[in-house]
Protein backbone atom coordinates (compact mmCIF):
# COMPACT_ATOMS: atom_id res chain seq x y z
CA UNK A 1 0.00 0.00 0.00
CA UNK A 2 1.15 3.70 -0.43
CA UNK A 3 3.00 4.15 3.13
CA UNK A 4 4.06 0.92 4.35
CA UNK A 5 7.71 0.83 5.45
CA UNK A 6 6.92 4.22 7.28
CA UNK A 7 9.23 5.02 10.52
CA UNK A 8 12.60 4.14 10.93
CA UNK A 9 14.63 1.37 10.68
CA UNK A 10 16.56 0.12 13.59
CA UNK A 11 20.07 2.40 13.20
CA UNK A 12 17.32 5.50 12.85
CA UNK A 13 17.22 6.16 9.57
CA UNK A 14 14.66 6.72 7.14
CA UNK A 15 14.13 3.73 4.46
CA UNK A 16 14.57 4.97 0.85
CA UNK A 17 11.57 5.78 -0.67
CA UNK A 18 9.17 6.19 1.49
CA UNK A 19 5.72 7.80 0.47
CA UNK A 20 3.04 9.97 2.58
CA UNK A 21 0.15 7.64 3.60
CA UNK A 22 -3.32 7.39 2.46
CA UNK A 23 -5.93 7.79 4.76
CA UNK A 24 -9.34 6.37 4.18
CA UNK A 25 -12.09 8.27 6.02
CA UNK A 26 -15.22 6.43 5.57
CA UNK A 27 -17.96 9.53 6.18
CA UNK A 28 -18.39 12.73 4.08
CA UNK A 29 -19.77 14.82 7.29
CA UNK A 30 -17.68 18.03 8.38
CA UNK A 31 -15.93 15.79 10.43
CA UNK A 32 -14.55 14.64 7.85
CA UNK A 33 -14.05 17.50 6.18
CA UNK A 34 -12.12 19.47 9.14
CA UNK A 35 -10.28 16.11 9.68
CA UNK A 36 -9.13 16.06 6.39
CA UNK A 37 -8.23 19.83 6.45
CA UNK A 38 -5.76 18.98 9.54
CA UNK A 39 -3.88 16.71 7.35
CA UNK A 40 -3.05 19.07 4.90
CA UNK A 41 -0.08 20.86 6.64
CA UNK A 42 1.63 17.03 7.26
CA UNK A 43 1.01 16.54 3.60
CA UNK A 44 -1.36 13.38 4.67
CA UNK A 45 -3.24 12.73 1.14
CA UNK A 46 -7.01 11.53 2.11
CA UNK A 47 -9.67 9.11 0.60
CA UNK A 48 -12.91 9.73 1.35
CA UNK A 49 -16.24 7.15 0.86
CA UNK A 50 -19.27 9.61 0.95
CA UNK A 51 -23.08 8.89 0.42
CA UNK A 52 -23.66 11.76 -2.16
CA UNK A 53 -21.08 14.57 -4.12
CA UNK A 54 -22.58 17.64 -1.94
CA UNK A 55 -21.12 15.63 1.18
CA UNK A 56 -19.14 18.49 3.46
CA UNK A 57 -15.90 16.63 2.81
CA UNK A 58 -16.51 15.62 -0.59
CA UNK A 59 -16.93 19.30 -1.68
CA UNK A 60 -13.46 19.52 -0.61
CA UNK A 61 -11.43 16.43 -0.54
CA UNK A 62 -9.36 15.74 -4.06
CA UNK A 63 -10.37 11.69 -4.34
CA UNK A 64 -13.47 10.80 -3.54
CA UNK A 65 -15.65 7.51 -3.43
CA UNK A 66 -19.18 7.80 -3.76
CA UNK A 67 -20.92 4.53 -2.22
CA UNK A 68 -23.12 2.96 0.67
CA UNK A 69 -20.61 2.08 3.32
CA UNK A 70 -23.50 -0.75 4.13
CA UNK A 71 -22.03 -2.52 1.59
CA UNK A 72 -18.74 -4.52 2.26
CA UNK A 73 -18.07 -4.81 -1.51
CA UNK A 74 -18.16 -0.90 -1.43
CA UNK A 75 -16.15 -0.87 1.46
CA UNK A 76 -13.07 -3.14 0.28
CA UNK A 77 -13.00 -1.58 -2.90
CA UNK A 78 -12.78 1.73 -1.44
CA UNK A 79 -10.04 0.54 1.24
CA UNK A 80 -7.06 -0.70 -1.43
CA UNK A 81 -4.85 2.09 -1.80
CA UNK A 82 -5.47 3.24 1.71
CA UNK A 83 -3.20 3.08 4.59
CA UNK A 84 -5.43 2.63 7.35
CA UNK A 85 -9.69 3.05 7.97
CA UNK A 86 -10.88 5.72 9.77
CA UNK A 87 -14.81 6.93 10.75
CA UNK A 88 -16.63 11.00 10.89
CA UNK A 89 -19.43 8.25 12.26
CA UNK A 90 -19.91 4.66 14.09
CA UNK A 91 -22.14 3.14 11.83
CA UNK A 92 -20.29 0.98 9.55
CA UNK A 93 -21.81 -2.66 10.48
CA UNK A 94 -19.21 -4.28 13.04
CA UNK A 95 -18.70 -7.62 10.82
CA UNK A 96 -17.88 -5.25 7.55
CA UNK A 97 -15.06 -3.85 9.37
CA UNK A 98 -13.96 -7.37 10.56
CA UNK A 99 -13.59 -8.16 7.47
CA UNK A 100 -11.06 -5.51 6.24
CA UNK A 101 -9.04 -6.13 9.11
CA UNK A 102 -9.23 -10.22 7.82
CA UNK A 103 -8.08 -8.60 4.76
CA UNK A 104 -4.95 -6.87 6.24
CA UNK A 105 -6.55 -2.96 6.24
CA UNK A 106 -5.53 -1.64 9.55
CA UNK A 107 -8.76 0.29 11.00
CA UNK A 108 -9.01 2.31 13.80
CA UNK A 109 -10.21 2.80 15.78
CA UNK A 110 -10.76 -1.28 15.53
CA UNK A 111 -14.18 -3.02 15.79
CA UNK A 112 -13.70 -4.53 19.15
CA UNK A 113 -13.31 -0.84 20.06
CA UNK A 114 -15.93 0.51 18.10
CA UNK A 115 -18.62 -1.56 18.90
CA UNK A 116 -18.87 0.49 22.12
CA UNK A 117 -19.86 3.38 20.62
CA UNK A 118 -22.19 1.62 18.04
CA UNK A 119 -24.38 -0.29 20.64
CA UNK A 120 -25.28 1.50 23.82
CA UNK A 121 -26.05 -1.76 25.73
CA UNK A 122 -22.76 -3.28 24.84
CA UNK A 123 -21.38 -0.17 25.94
CA UNK A 124 -22.99 0.08 29.55
CA UNK A 125 -22.29 -3.95 29.84
CA UNK A 126 -18.35 -3.27 29.52
CA UNK A 127 -18.05 -0.21 31.48
CA UNK A 128 -19.93 -1.96 34.72
CA UNK A 129 -17.71 -5.25 34.28
CA UNK A 130 -14.91 -1.91 33.98
CA UNK A 131 -16.32 -0.29 37.48
CA UNK A 132 -17.06 2.67 35.36
CA UNK A 133 -19.10 4.89 37.04
CA UNK A 134 -22.63 5.28 35.06
CA UNK A 135 -26.63 5.90 35.47
CA UNK A 136 -28.33 2.83 36.51
CA UNK A 137 -29.79 1.03 33.14
CA UNK A 138 -31.40 -1.70 32.20
CA UNK A 139 -32.56 -3.35 28.72
CA UNK A 140 -36.11 -3.31 28.68
CA UNK A 141 -38.42 -5.47 26.79
CA UNK A 142 -41.54 -3.40 26.41
CA UNK A 143 -43.86 -0.45 28.42
CA UNK A 144 -44.54 -2.82 30.85
CA UNK A 145 -40.63 -3.43 31.63
CA UNK A 146 -39.92 0.22 31.52
CA UNK A 147 -42.62 0.87 34.51
CA UNK A 148 -40.64 -1.79 36.26
CA UNK A 149 -37.48 -0.57 35.61
CA UNK A 150 -38.87 3.14 36.91
CA UNK A 151 -40.27 1.73 40.52
CA UNK A 152 -37.01 -0.29 41.21
CA UNK A 153 -35.71 2.58 41.14
CA UNK A 154 -38.09 4.55 43.47
CA UNK A 155 -37.76 1.95 45.59
CA UNK A 156 -33.90 2.05 45.86
CA UNK A 157 -34.28 5.68 46.49
CA UNK A 158 -36.54 4.56 49.20
CA UNK A 159 -39.57 6.70 47.73
CA UNK A 160 -42.74 4.67 48.66
CA UNK A 161 -44.86 7.03 47.08
CA UNK A 162 -43.50 7.90 43.68
CA UNK A 163 -43.47 5.58 40.09
CA UNK A 164 -40.25 6.09 39.47
CA UNK A 165 -40.58 8.17 36.43
CA UNK A 166 -39.26 9.95 34.68
CA UNK A 167 -37.11 7.29 32.87
CA UNK A 168 -34.62 7.99 29.79
CA UNK A 169 -35.31 5.58 26.78
CA UNK A 170 -32.61 4.85 24.23
CA UNK A 171 -32.33 2.99 21.04
CA UNK A 172 -28.95 0.90 21.85
CA UNK A 173 -27.92 1.92 17.90
CA UNK A 174 -28.47 4.97 15.25
CA UNK A 175 -29.11 8.01 17.90
CA UNK A 176 -27.22 10.63 17.88
CA UNK A 177 -28.24 14.92 18.52
CA UNK A 178 -30.76 13.89 20.71
CA UNK A 179 -32.22 11.19 17.96
CA UNK A 180 -33.37 7.81 19.52
CA UNK A 181 -33.77 9.33 22.67
CA UNK A 182 -36.67 9.90 24.69
CA UNK A 183 -37.66 11.16 28.31
CA UNK A 184 -40.98 9.48 28.94
CA UNK A 185 -43.59 10.18 32.30
CA UNK A 186 -45.46 6.56 32.65
CA UNK A 187 -45.61 3.58 31.24
CA UNK A 188 -48.60 4.77 28.42
CA UNK A 189 -45.68 7.28 27.14
CA UNK A 190 -43.34 4.22 26.46
CA UNK A 191 -44.56 2.81 23.38
CA UNK A 192 -42.69 4.82 20.72
CA UNK A 193 -39.12 3.44 21.18
CA UNK A 194 -40.14 0.09 20.93
CA UNK A 195 -41.40 0.52 17.05
CA UNK A 196 -38.26 0.73 15.52
CA UNK A 197 -37.94 -3.01 16.51
CA UNK A 198 -34.36 -2.66 17.94
CA UNK A 199 -33.36 -2.88 21.70
CA UNK A 200 -34.25 -0.13 24.27
CA UNK A 201 -31.90 0.60 26.77
CA UNK A 202 -33.74 2.44 29.91
CA UNK A 203 -31.51 4.84 31.97
CA UNK A 204 -32.58 6.65 35.26
CA UNK A 205 -32.71 10.53 34.88
CA UNK A 206 -30.17 11.71 36.31
CA UNK A 207 -30.94 15.27 38.41
CA UNK A 208 -26.95 16.77 36.97
CA UNK A 209 -25.45 19.56 37.43
CA UNK A 210 -24.51 20.32 34.27
CA UNK A 211 -23.17 18.25 31.31
CA UNK A 212 -18.87 17.67 30.81
CA UNK A 213 -16.67 16.04 27.98
CA UNK A 214 -13.47 14.34 28.36
CA UNK A 215 -12.00 14.20 25.24
CA UNK A 216 -8.85 11.96 24.91
CA UNK A 217 -6.55 10.52 22.03
CA UNK A 218 -4.63 7.33 22.08
CA UNK A 219 -2.57 6.23 19.62
CA UNK A 220 -1.61 2.44 18.60
CA UNK A 221 1.12 2.04 20.65
CA UNK A 222 -0.20 3.11 23.29
CA UNK A 223 0.58 7.27 23.95
CA UNK A 224 -2.14 8.72 24.95
CA UNK A 225 -3.04 12.73 25.61
CA UNK A 226 -5.83 14.76 27.32
CA UNK A 227 -7.45 17.76 26.35
CA UNK A 228 -9.04 19.94 29.09
CA UNK A 229 -12.37 18.65 30.69
CA UNK A 230 -15.27 21.12 28.78
CA UNK A 231 -18.32 21.88 29.80
CA UNK A 232 -21.09 21.04 27.34
CA UNK A 233 -24.86 22.73 26.88
CA UNK A 234 -27.38 21.12 25.28
CA UNK A 235 -30.69 22.83 23.55
CA UNK A 236 -33.22 20.64 22.41
CA UNK A 237 -31.28 17.85 23.19
CA UNK A 238 -28.28 19.38 20.60
CA UNK A 239 -25.27 20.74 21.84
CA UNK A 240 -25.12 24.79 21.72
CA UNK A 241 -22.12 25.59 23.45
CA UNK A 242 -18.74 24.03 24.74
CA UNK A 243 -16.29 25.73 27.29
CA UNK A 244 -12.91 25.08 27.49
CA UNK A 245 -11.81 24.94 30.28
CA UNK A 246 -15.40 23.72 32.20
CA UNK A 247 -15.77 27.06 34.55
CA UNK A 248 -15.17 26.59 38.19
CA UNK A 249 -14.87 22.74 38.14
CA UNK A 250 -12.80 21.32 40.76
CA UNK A 251 -9.29 20.48 40.21
CA UNK A 252 -9.52 17.20 41.19
CA UNK A 253 -12.65 16.29 39.77
CA UNK A 254 -10.99 17.51 36.39
CA UNK A 255 -8.65 14.78 36.95
CA UNK A 256 -10.55 11.98 37.86
CA UNK A 257 -12.90 12.95 34.50
CA UNK A 258 -9.62 13.10 32.89
CA UNK A 259 -8.25 10.16 34.02
CA UNK A 260 -11.44 7.90 33.52
CA UNK A 261 -11.17 8.47 29.74
CA UNK A 262 -7.70 7.99 29.95
CA UNK A 263 -8.84 3.87 31.39
CA UNK A 264 -11.73 3.58 29.02
CA UNK A 265 -9.63 4.80 25.83
CA UNK A 266 -7.01 2.41 27.15
CA UNK A 267 -9.22 -0.76 28.19
CA UNK A 268 -11.61 -0.74 25.36
CA UNK A 269 -8.49 -0.53 23.12
CA UNK A 270 -9.32 3.16 21.17
CA UNK A 271 -7.02 4.26 18.46
CA UNK A 272 -7.90 7.76 17.38
CA UNK A 273 -9.92 10.03 19.84
CA UNK A 274 -12.51 9.06 22.39
CA UNK A 275 -14.96 12.07 23.49
CA UNK A 276 -16.81 10.29 27.06
CA UNK A 277 -19.89 12.52 27.42
CA UNK A 278 -20.20 13.07 31.25
CA UNK A 279 -23.06 13.98 34.01
CA UNK A 280 -21.76 16.21 37.03
CA UNK A 281 -24.05 15.69 39.95
CA UNK A 282 -24.69 17.89 42.84
CA UNK A 283 -22.84 15.46 45.24
CA UNK A 284 -19.27 15.76 43.14
CA UNK A 285 -19.36 12.77 41.01
CA UNK A 286 -18.99 12.22 37.32
CA UNK A 287 -21.23 9.42 35.30
CA UNK A 288 -20.26 8.27 31.84
CA UNK A 289 -23.37 9.41 29.65
CA UNK A 290 -22.21 8.56 26.25
CA UNK A 291 -19.01 7.73 23.95
CA UNK A 292 -17.96 8.64 20.73
CA UNK A 293 -15.24 7.07 19.26
CA UNK A 294 -14.02 9.62 16.40
CA UNK A 295 -13.53 14.03 16.29
CA UNK A 296 -16.59 15.62 18.38
CA UNK A 297 -18.63 18.43 18.71
CA UNK A 298 -17.33 18.90 22.21
CA UNK A 299 -13.61 19.03 20.84
CA UNK A 300 -14.41 21.38 18.03
CA UNK A 301 -13.07 24.09 20.20
CA UNK A 302 -9.66 22.83 19.92
CA UNK A 303 -9.22 24.22 16.66
CA UNK A 304 -8.35 27.88 17.68
CA UNK A 305 -7.88 26.90 21.28
CA UNK A 306 -5.14 24.42 21.82
CA UNK A 307 -2.26 23.86 20.79
CA UNK A 308 -3.18 20.43 18.60
CA UNK A 309 -7.00 20.57 17.35
CA UNK A 310 -8.65 17.15 18.08
CA UNK A 311 -8.21 16.51 14.28
CA UNK A 312 -4.75 16.91 13.78
CA UNK A 313 -4.61 14.53 17.06
CA UNK A 314 -6.46 12.04 15.35
CA UNK A 315 -4.58 12.06 12.34
CA UNK A 316 -1.17 11.37 14.26
CA UNK A 317 -2.72 8.79 16.15
CA UNK A 318 -4.64 6.30 13.42
CA UNK A 319 -1.34 7.19 11.62
CA UNK A 320 0.62 6.16 14.79
CA UNK A 321 2.64 9.60 14.93
CA UNK A 322 3.57 11.41 18.11
CA UNK A 323 0.52 13.04 19.35
CA UNK A 324 0.46 17.14 19.63
CA UNK A 325 0.18 19.00 22.62
CA UNK A 326 -3.18 19.51 24.01
CA UNK A 327 -3.06 22.37 26.10
CA UNK A 328 -5.27 25.16 25.67
CA UNK A 329 -3.58 28.52 24.22
CA UNK A 330 -5.60 30.77 26.01
CA UNK A 331 -7.20 30.69 29.07
CA UNK A 332 -11.13 30.66 28.17
CA UNK A 333 -12.16 29.02 24.63
CA UNK A 334 -15.82 28.85 23.74
CA UNK A 335 -16.96 27.44 20.58
CA UNK A 336 -21.07 28.07 19.74
CA UNK A 337 -22.79 26.17 17.08
CA UNK A 338 -24.08 27.71 14.14
CA UNK A 339 -27.57 25.97 13.59
CA UNK A 340 -29.54 26.75 10.50
CA UNK A 341 -32.64 29.57 10.59
CA UNK A 342 -34.32 31.57 8.06
CA UNK A 343 -31.67 33.69 6.40
CA UNK A 344 -29.68 30.99 4.15
CA UNK A 345 -26.97 33.35 2.92
CA UNK A 346 -24.73 33.03 6.12
CA UNK A 347 -22.02 34.57 4.07
CA UNK A 348 -24.11 38.58 3.90
CA UNK A 349 -23.15 37.93 7.75
CA UNK A 350 -19.80 37.95 7.44
CA UNK A 351 -18.76 41.52 6.91
CA UNK A 352 -20.78 42.19 10.19
CA UNK A 353 -19.54 39.40 12.21
CA UNK A 354 -15.59 39.94 11.49
CA UNK A 355 -15.59 43.60 11.86
CA UNK A 356 -17.09 43.07 15.41
CA UNK A 357 -14.59 40.65 16.78
CA UNK A 358 -11.56 40.42 14.17
CA UNK A 359 -10.43 37.42 16.71
CA UNK A 360 -13.39 35.65 15.47
CA UNK A 361 -12.89 32.12 13.98
CA UNK A 362 -15.51 31.36 11.59
CA UNK A 363 -15.76 27.42 10.54
CA UNK A 364 -18.90 26.51 8.09
CA UNK A 365 -19.27 23.37 6.83
CA UNK A 366 -20.60 23.74 3.14
CA UNK A 367 -24.21 22.39 4.02
CA UNK A 368 -27.59 23.50 2.98
CA UNK A 369 -29.30 25.75 5.16
CA UNK A 370 -31.83 24.01 7.07
CA UNK A 371 -33.74 25.37 10.50
CA UNK A 372 -31.94 23.70 13.22
CA UNK A 373 -29.35 21.83 11.54
CA UNK A 374 -25.80 22.28 12.72
CA UNK A 375 -24.31 24.26 9.07
CA UNK A 376 -21.20 25.58 11.26
CA UNK A 377 -19.03 26.88 14.76
CA UNK A 378 -17.84 29.73 15.90
CA UNK A 379 -14.40 29.63 18.32
CA UNK A 380 -13.79 32.82 20.31
CA UNK A 381 -10.90 33.19 22.67
CA UNK A 382 -9.59 35.06 25.93
CA UNK A 383 -9.01 36.34 29.58
CA UNK A 384 -12.73 37.14 30.29
CA UNK A 385 -15.08 34.42 30.48
CA UNK A 386 -18.04 37.04 30.33
CA UNK A 387 -16.50 38.26 27.12
CA UNK A 388 -15.64 35.19 25.11
CA UNK A 389 -19.18 33.48 25.89
CA UNK A 390 -21.05 37.06 24.36
CA UNK A 391 -19.10 36.80 21.30
CA UNK A 392 -19.35 33.68 20.26
CA UNK A 393 -23.22 33.61 21.10
CA UNK A 394 -23.51 37.20 19.48
CA UNK A 395 -21.50 35.39 16.19
CA UNK A 396 -23.81 32.64 16.12
CA UNK A 397 -27.05 34.40 16.68
CA UNK A 398 -26.01 36.87 13.87
CA UNK A 399 -25.60 34.22 11.61
CA UNK A 400 -28.43 32.36 12.11
CA UNK A 401 -30.26 35.78 11.82
CA UNK A 402 -31.62 35.23 15.78
CA UNK A 403 -29.57 38.48 16.33
CA UNK A 404 -29.74 41.54 13.98
CA UNK A 405 -27.50 44.22 15.62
Amino acid sequence: MAGRGIGPVPDGRYPVGVTFPVVGMVGGGQLARMTHEAGIPLGIRFKLLSDTPQDSAAQVVGDVVIGDYRDLDTLRDFARGCDVITFDHEHVPTEHLRALEADGIPVRPGPDALVHAQDKGVMRARLDALGVPCPRHRIVRDPADVAAFAAEGAAAAGDTEGDGFPVVLKTVRGGYDGKGVWVVRSAAEAAEPFRAGVPVLAEEKVPFVRELAANVVRSPHGQAVAYPVVESRQVDGVCDTVIAPAPGLAEGLAGHAQELALRVAEELGVVGHLAVELFETADGRVLVNELAMRPHNSGHWSQDGAVTSQFANHVRAVLDLPLGDPRPRARWTVMANVLGGDYPDMYAAYLHCMARDPQLKIHMYGKDVKPGRKVGHVNTYGDDLDDVLERARHAAGYLRGTITE
